[in-house]
């Protein structure tokens, strides 16, 4: 096994213009945390405790297994290690790597849920048993038959004032709970999102604490059906589950009361705002924007490095293979990715402080930002999600037939990721109800109201300049305006086309249907201008030094110019911008590849994921790629033995017979 590092990938390093140390401080938040993380992810890397086998070469059991082990023990180790909650998150990633786990919706929503909907005594009843895994809980909402259209769920919680009861059931096969993760085998306790009813009257989805197992044995309890919904496209390691009530009885302390109550009499208790309960999705769309740049990043760290590694074809005869990273096409592929990637891990830490903010103002009775919060992060989390997506498969196409390979670590990564484009709020369904909010912005604007942050550019839409006016295309003060004034202009198109499908006599629901294609497409708009935006502005800190601004503005010139070539139409419709101005953005974009060429590698390594965590053979950080992919392949449960006992069982009484009748 060679100990040296590729050649190729030292001399991308030694030739990069900036220490890519300093960008990793930048995107993580400083040299302190930087050295936090290291350590943390270190200790877990090279605990012997936590290895074990190639997952690629496990059924879907041995996967759930190894991750159900793996989790506990790493609760045990970071009690006691005592690590910080602020820090838990460095040391986690570095145990599960790409891979969700058994227990991730116990933290990512069981656990937030009941911070964000339970009453104090509700709190002081359950939370310590959270907290500490004496319970084990998971978010059931999501339906056989529905799921982001949360008004339409199916399971029933009936008030009964003689016992002070709620009666859970499925009333059909529709209604059953699919897809929670952790429902299948590890959880015991679930809130549980159902249709209260009292008295024959429909009050809505409410959330309700109910437990779905014994704590002595951990089978299901009486009038409860729960199991595992079978393997998927990724997702392994985790017991997605179903769920069933057939008349379960809970007391009526069991709904989450901090809001919402239902009184010993059936008396409802309606909540100061209905927009309170989005509190915890915001957190979790806040997520997943964040999750999304991460993804992206390992997806681009895995191509650029294999791209610098792998040499392929003949540029100019008679000379040695070029790099793959050499061809003008393959960074077309890869950088503009890169360059999402710095967008949308720095959207998701925006996004995150914006969050944390405003359920500071929230805890204290202030809702007034949540609107906002939530069409922002409604309409981030999709965009992010999709770029990630198409973003991994194109590294992945981009590595060649090796890209296809278990060894990359794509394929797990596109398939473990892929959901984020469904769960929390399917794309489509999140960029029209941004889209609500920009029509309800839109219509306060002409009201002549004072409009929220994010949407203030909607209080005019700016004048097309004259035609021929020369343009830096380069300027990220220019750029920002295009988006801008392209957002502004396809929000005020989608709302006269909304207003139009009225007037031709359509009702609210089937204008807006009728409109939505324009009103998604006003939405992602809002979202990238904001991506873009944010990104400038991030560029502004001071304590960046030139060599770090200069390669970062060029990541975000790319970015911004790639989204406005690809989406030239909408610049070009209106006259805003001219086709001397989309071809002098398409030279740029050829110009700022050719800079970028020398810094790829050193932009990746600057993410900082040690290969531990990346789990590819192609991404390496020494490059050492084709000894390590024969040592893989030979790793392979096909390989433990010469013969294979299929050959006894079927191929040998095959040949023999076919060769006795020669």
């Amino acid at each position: 096994m060679a100990a040296t590092v590729n050649p190729d990938l030292k001399k991308e390093r030694e030739n990069s213009s900036f220490d890519p140390n300093k960008i990793t401080s930048f995107l993580y938040g400083g040299p302190e945390i930087v050295k936090k993380k290291r350590e943390l992810e270190s200790l877990a890397l090279n605990d012997p405790d936590y290895q074990h086998e190639d997952l690629n070469f496990m059924s879907q059991e041995q996967q759930y297994e190894t991750f159900l082990k793996k989790t506990l023990l790493m609760v045990t180790k970071v009690r006691e290690l005592k690590i910080d909650v602020a820090d838990r998150h460095f040391y986690r990633s570095a145990v599960i790597g790409t891979n969700p786990d058994p227990l991730g919706l116990h933290v990512g929503m069981f656990l937030p849920t009941l911070y964000g909907q339970a009453s104090q005594e509700q709190k002081d009843k359950w939370l310590k048993m959270a907290e500490n895994f004496a319970i084990i809980g998971t978010y059931a909402q999501t339906e056989m038959g529905h799921g982001t259209f949360l008004r339409g769920l199916e399971t029933t919680a009936t008030y009964d004032p003689k016992t002070q009861e709620f009666i859970l059931n499925t009333p059909n096969l529709t209604a059953s709970k699919w897809w929670p993760g952790g429902l299948g085998k590890t959880s015991n306790y679930c809130v549980l999102m159902a249709q209260l009813y009292i008295h024959g009257k429909s009050y809505g989805p409410h959330p309700f604490m109910v437990q779905i197992r014994s704590l002595q044995d951990h089978k299901p309890l009486p009038g409860v059906t729960v199991g595992d919904i079978g393997p998927k496209f990724g997702y392994g390691s985790v017991d997605n589950g179903f769920l069933a009530f057939n008349n379960v009885r809970i007391p009526r302390e069991n709904m989450l009361m901090k809001y919402s109550k239902v009184e010993p009499d059936g008396t409802y208790v309606k909540p100061p705002s209905t927009k309170l309960a989005y509190g915890t999705m915001v957190q979790v769309r806040a997520n997943i924007v964040v999750n999304s740049g991460r993804v992206l990043a390992k997806a681009v760290t895995i191509a650029t490095r294999y791209s610098c590694v792998r040499r392929q074809s003949e540029m100019k005869p008679g000379h040695p293979e070029p790099q793959v990273l050499d061809y003008v096409t393959q960074q077309y592929k890869l950088f503009p990715y890169l360059a999402a990637a710095y967008a949308f891990w720095l959207t998701g830490q925006t996004m995150m402080s914006v969050y944390t903010t405003s359920s500071n103002q929230i805890s204290k009775g202030d809702i007034s930002a949540l609107p906002e919060l939530h069409a922002l992060s409604a309409g981030l989390k999709a965009l992010s999600s999709w770029v990630a997506n198409v973003g991994m498969e194109e590294c992945r196409m981009a590595c060649g037939g090796h890209g296809y390979s278990h060894a990359s670590g794509l394929p797990r990564l596109y398939a473990n990721m892929t959901p984020g484009a469904t769960y929390e709020g399917e794309n489509t369904v999140m960029m029209l109800q941004t889209a609500r909010y920009l029509m309800k912005s839109y219509n306060q604007s002409l009201q002549g109201e004072k409009l929220a942050g994010s949407v203030a550019y909607l209080s005019g839409v700016q004048p097309v300049p004259a035609a021929g006016r020369t343009r830096n295309m380069l300027d990220l003060g220019v750029l920002c305006d295009a988006y801008r004034h392209r957002a502004a202009r396809l929000v005020h198109e989608a709302a006269v086309q909304l207003r139009n499908e009225r007037q031709a006599g359509k009702d609210q629901p089937d204008a807006w249907n009728a409109a939505s294609v324009d009103l998604v497409k006003a939405a992602m708009a809002h979202s990238q201008y904001f991506v873009v935006k944010n990104f400038a502005e991030r560029l502004t800190d001071s304590t960046l030094d030139s060599s770090i601004s200069d390669v970062l503005t060029r990541l975000c010139q790319l970015h911004a110019l790639h989204g406005l070539v690809t989406n030239s139409g909408d610049f070009l419709e209106d006259g805003y911008l001219t086709g001397t101005d989309v071809r002098q953005a398409r030279r740029h974009i050829n110009a700022l590849m050719a800079k970028l060429r020398p810094d790829a590698v050193a932009l990746v390594d600057a993410f900082d994921f040690p290969d531990g965590i990346l789990n590819s053979v192609l991404g390496r950080y020494d490059g050492n790629v084709y000894e390590h992919l024969l040592e893989w392949a030979k790793a392979s449960p096909l390989n433990k033995t010469d013969v294979h006992q299929s050959y006894h069982k079927y191929l040998k009484p095959f040949l023999e017979d076919n060769r006795a009748k020669l």
